[in-house]
């Protein structure tokens, strides 16, 4: 393929839900472990968040005016790398250029060092891609107003060497790239729990894209965990 290989993998509740405060019970562990373990077993080397998920569990929340330079960029392509040759990466869809970083790299407690890449669009503003380039944070402009998910895979593998991603979430960008038939497996584990929270995300959301062409899935394996914990893996159709 000229683009990565794309892993869907999530911790999922009985309800569809990927966060909430099931994630609390003790019934809910033995999923958690199998969760990070399989991060390993599938061994990518980037890993694809959403806005809100990047914002909340790897940014340092949105940037603010002050925070960008008053000089633009000099020179804005569609790509710029900040780091070539890095061992992780994580990649932020980020479509409008509002998320704020402290450096190039992020580090988590449990999970490697990883490069940053930016996903935009071309509403992003000068300004935010003079930020980015100031850090050293790469970016890749791949749409006008929406993420096109496929341009930004080929310039992954093309100019960042990406074979495989992991794509974590919210329910939004896993839909936006089932939606355009990028998912290569689906991997849910799925945990013996649920809240009933009607707010929570759930595994595939549209969000305010339009509205949704309904995708089916073929079953490829099925795995009891401990705990009555599942870990189920799917095909797209």
């Amino acid at each position: 393929m000229d683009r990565p290989r794309v892993i869907c993998h999530m911790l999922m509740s009985l309800d569809g839900k990927i966060d909430g405060r099931y994630f609390a019970l003790p019934e809910t562990r033995p999923g958690f472990k199998k969760y990070g373990e399989l991060r390993a077993v599938y061994g990518c080397p980037a890993t694809i968040y959403g806005t809100t998920t990047a914002a909340e569990g790897y940014a340092d929340g949105t940037v603010f005016v002050s925070d960008l330079p008053e000089k633009c960029a000099e020179a804005i392509g569609p790509v710029y790398v900040g780091e070539s040759g890095a061992e992780n990466y994580i990649i932020a869809m980020d479509p409008e250029g509002k998320l704020k970083w402290s450096g190039k790299f992020v580090e988590k407690k449990g999970r490697p060092r990883a490069h940053i890449i930016e996903a935009l669009t071309e509403r992003a503003s000068a300004s935010y891609i003079a930020y980015l380039q100031s850090l050293g944070v790469s970016y890749i402009i791949a749409g006008e107003k929406q993420i096109d998910c496929e341009l930004l895979l080929r310039k992954l593998k093309e100019h960042f060497g990406i074979d495989s991603v992991l794509l974590a979430g919210g329910g939004i960008t896993n839909w936006t790239f089932a939606a355009q038939g990028l998912i290569d497996e689906l991997s849910i584990v799925l945990v013996p729990t649920a809240d009933g929270d009607s707010k929570a995300a759930s595994l595939f959301e549209t969000g305010d894209l339009a509205p949704a062409i309904p995708k089916a899935f073929a079953l490829k394996a099925v795995e009891v965990i401990e705990n009555d914990t599942l870990w189920l893996r799917y095909i797209l159709k």
